[in-house]
């Protein structure tokens, strides 16, 4: 249960540093599923779509805010439907670093095994799944906002998608400098800065001109007043810092793996020409 703030503890848990910023991936769960405002300002932003366009949110996979969860748990995804019509995926990823093409891609797909017995396949909701990322996915091609499908490959000429039902979304919040005007009409970029704001003064200057996010604002400074919910904060914050020490491990003996199957094929190629260059001599 979120504690009620009181004035004096509002005025000082608005001031000096956020003691969690919503790139903290449990927050970043808390703080959309407390407020649909700010849930349904996100997937305008994600969807790029207008005040005028209609849209109806349901979340679709709410849990205890506080409870602990397991750290291998789906449950930090946000599963939401739009209009009835459309299943989006909305996920904050700071640990899978490598994984992270795999990991969007297979939990996506799940969505098409789903159907009832009595169903066709025509009745499968269209999916996007939108990763928010503190590091580039492509590093050699750098984007802020991206978006992949399903594509034909077999000829350079065509570019024609597979299927309309499965969208992948990428924004990566190291790359906001990127930001094309398009990102910045459906203010993508202004959730982006939120999330790595780091003090009280910076989030509130940013959402001040939109209510999408002072929603997000205000929920984010109720969360940060419950214990329970800080301690769930602190446990991702402790689970993140494992991950990325194991995956830069990971990455380090990666390395030296392939270094060291580099430095072996060169042996083998100067092996294999001091043998022809013996047995051109022995003749």
């Amino acid at each position: 249960m979120i504690v009620t703030n009181n004035s004096g503890r509002e005025l000082s848990c608005t001031r000096g540093d956020l003691p969690y910023k919503l790139t903290n991936e449990y927050l970043f769960r808390a703080v959309f599923q407390s407020s649909p405002k700010a849930l349904e300002g996100l997937c305008r932003a994600v969807l790029r779509l207008s005040p005028e366009d209609s849209l109806s949110v349901s979340l679709q996979n709410p849990v205890e805010l506080g409870k602990r969860i397991e750290d291998k748990d789906f449950l930090l995804q946000l599963a939401v439907t739009i209009n009835n019509s459309m299943s989006l995926t909305l996920e904050l990823q700071v640990c899978l670093g490598r994984f992270c093409k795999e990991h969007a891609f297979s939990h996506a797909c799940r969505g098409f095994d789903q159907l009832n017995h009595d169903n066709t396949y025509d009745a499968v909701f269209p999916i996007v799944h939108a990763d928010f990322l503190n590091f580039s996915l492509f590093p050699e091609h750098p984007e802020f906002y991206a978006s992949y499908q399903l594509m034909n490959i077999s000829n350079p000429d065509y570019c024609y998608a597979y299927s309309d039902k499965l969208l992948l979304s990428v924004v990566d919040l190291t790359q906001i400098a990127l930001a094309t005007e398009e990102d910045k009409a459906y203010d993508i970029d202004l959730w982006a800065r939120v999330f790595t704001a780091s003090t009280w003064r910076e989030i509130e200057m940013l959402a001040q001109n939109n209510d999408y996010l002072q929603a997000a604002v205000s929920g984010l400074r109720q969360l940060l007043e419950d214990e329970a919910v800080c301690q769930q904060c602190q446990a991702r914050e402790e689970f993140s810092y494992r991950e990325q020490l194991r995956n830069s491990k990971m990455k380090e003996l990666d390395d030296g793996l392939k270094q060291a199957h580099d430095t072996l094929r060169q042996k083998e190629d100067e092996i294999a020409q001091l043998r022809a260059e013996l047995a051109a001599l022995k003749r």
